[in-house]
């Protein structure tokens, strides 16, 4: 008697439907194993035992497959919402609970991270930031740049922890150490260590920013704060006083400088 022939790749019933959440289950492994780079239709569906065609009922192509794991992954989001703690101690946290979600799936971070529209407004990270920064006393009118800024920051230094260039710029040697002597090295914990001074600086810019703008000037009169804007300025990048009376006022050069205390470094 011959053997029934097994029916071909997609031409015999699934046990399990697809459906997109299984797609999308199953290219997050797969981009977690080799990349976002490697990851085709193809494979998709060989990985799923079903015909590659079967995919577009669910999927019309790769971009679109991409962004449902990018909603997927954002759903799995989480931190605890704090909302009786100091504004800072919510920062740290959420930052964290994000950075752990990064190294949970590195290769498509890392690739979401270059997309322009990895944020959406519905994000629990971005609910959670906004919340923290009107906490915080940020003015309602600047959360959203302030915001834009913030997760510009986090996600930048994921990127460079995420493809090995942060610990080598870490370790990079002012000069070249001598002959048969090695250099220190941050290994261990140096990236954990250095992304909570990423939050430090961040929370500390932003302590210094609403100081300003909480004693800055009110009607006409000057700050009442015992250390001026001026103040915080080394001497040779003030303006003389010709230039300061001249200048209008929101310069944005003298916002950006306002904030930076050469004691504080």
């Amino acid at each position: 008697m011959e053997r029934a022939k097994r029916a071909s790749r997609g031409t015999r019933k699934r046990a399990v439907p697809l459906t997109e959440a299984g797609i999308c289950t199953s290219a997050l492994r797969l981009i977690d194993a080799d990349g976002v780079e490697a990851l085709t239709m193809r494979k998709l569906a060989a990985a799923l035992d079903a015909n590659p065609m079967s995919l577009y009922h669910h999927v019309p192509n790769k971009e679109a497959l991409l962004r449902g794991v990018a909603r997927m992954v954002g759903t799995r989001f989480r931190t605890v919402t704090l909302e009786d703690a100091p504004w800072e101690e919510r920062m740290r946290l959420l930052a964290t609970d994000f950075r752990t979600l990064a190294h949970r799936h590195p290769n498509f971070m890392a690739y979401s991270f270059s997309q322009p529209d990895f944020i959406q407004p519905e994000d629990p990270f971005w609910v959670e930031l906004t919340a923290v920064l009107g906490a915080a006393g940020v003015p309602e009118s600047e959360i959203p740049q302030v915001a834009a800024l913030v997760c510009a920051v986090v996600s930048g230094v994921m990127i460079a922890e995420l493809n090995g260039a942060l610990h080598r710029w870490s370790n990079l040697q002012p000069t070249p150490p001598a002959s048969g002597e090695d250099g220190p090295t941050n290994e261990g914990s140096g990236e954990d260590r250095m992304f909570r001074l990423v939050l430090d600086t961040i929370i500390s810019g932003l302590e210094s920013r609403l100081g300003v703008d909480h004693t800055g000037e009110r009607d006409g009169q000057p700050p009442q704060s015992s250390r001026s804007a001026s103040g915080l300025i080394p001497r040779q990048l003030r303006p003389s006083a010709a230039r300061r009376e001249g200048e209008p006022a929101g310069n944005p050069a003298a916002e950006r400088t306002a904030g930076f205390d050469p004691n504080e470094l």
